[in-house]
């Protein structure tokens, strides 16, 4: 026993460090820079006073300073800098799928990675919020690296105890939990969960986004997207064990498979544009990294 608790303990110490490499070596300083500017202060702090310069804000000036001293006079202030991230992490029994060498929860690994450290090399605090149908884990924003490896191994190697999606449940615990306004990065691969509460989904992400920052980070398989076509073939649904068999062969079916998804994914796009809610797509079979520049560059521009 101790024997394979121990070479699980390695396995797991291994595949932590090696998403630390990996995305390490990914957060170069001009992702960190993206990430900077892409995301507000929580306010102004006053930084100093210095003597008025011809085109500065008159309606900078500090009258008290003035009088007393017979110049002009300015305040300057600064950003307050320091962020809260919250990962919030879909780790229902559709994550463990893979058409590939990785898998839905392993994509969303490596990009909670990205982002943490990201986060933490602008000294930001990180915490994770791991769900299925209930709340699993919570850990609340730290800084540091070994803080971050800890947030990257729960994501990786946590037991889940339930198997289904219940996102708003998740959501409502963070906007209990968390008062301050914080950035919340929710990645899951939003499929309709059987236990998720039907209509309550995009009130609770819309309701969610006018508290703190909310975007979603869309995980999927291209199987989930389309079928090749490889004859009969059993589906089941890992969340409730339901299985179908279905003629992969019948280019009909795999056209109607294909359609559907396309509008799921769609009308899911559009729901979160209504709402103001900034996405992005990531797939087991693509980098990830184009979108995540393209992201923070377009929240960058509407700064």
């Amino acid at each position: 026993m101790k024997t394979l608790d121990s070479e699980r303990t390695r396995e797991i110490l291994r595949k932590v460090r090696q998403i630390e490499i990996r995305t390490r070596r990914l957060v170069t300083d001009s992702l960190t820079g993206a990430y900077h500017s892409s995301f507000k202060g929580q306010g102004m702090d006053f930084d100093e006073v210095r003597e008025y310069s011809p085109g500065d804000d008159v309606r900078s000036i500090d009258w008290n300073v003035t009088a007393r001293i017979g110049t002009p006079f300015i305040k300057k202030f600064r950003e307050e800098r320091e962020l809260t991230i919250l990962l919030a992490v879909d780790l229902s029994a559709s994550g463990n799928f893979s058409s590939n060498d990785q898998t839905i929860r392993e994509l969303a690994a490596e990009i909670a990675s990205v982002l943490a450290f990201s986060a933490t090399r602008n000294d930001d605090k990180v915490g994770v919020l791991l769900f299925t149908d209930k709340v699993e884990k919570f850990i609340r924003p730290e800084k540091g690296r070994h803080h971050i490896l800890r947030l990257i191994r729960e994501v990786l190697f946590y037991e889940p105890e339930g198997k289904g999606t219940d996102t708003p449940g998740a959501l409502q615990y963070l906007n209990q939990i968390q008062r301050r306004k914080a950035i919340i990065f929710l990645l899951s691969d939003f499929l309709p969960g059987k236990q998720e509460r039907e209509g309550e989904l995009f009130h609770m992400l819309g309701l969610t986004n006018r508290r703190h920052d909310l975007s979603c980070i869309i995980l999927a398989d291209p199987r989930e997207i389309e079928l090749p076509d490889i004859g009969w073939i059993t589906l089941e649904d890992a969340e409730s064990g339901e299985q179908v068999k279905v003629n992969t062969g019948n280019p009909k079916f795999r056209k109607a498979f294909a359609e559907a998804n396309r509008k799921r994914v769609e009308d899911l796009e559009g729901e979160l544009r209504q709402r103001g809610i900034d996405y992005v797509h990531a797939t087991t079979d693509t980098p990830y990294m184009h979108a995540l520049r393209t992201y923070f560059n377009l929240r960058n521009r509407r700064r």
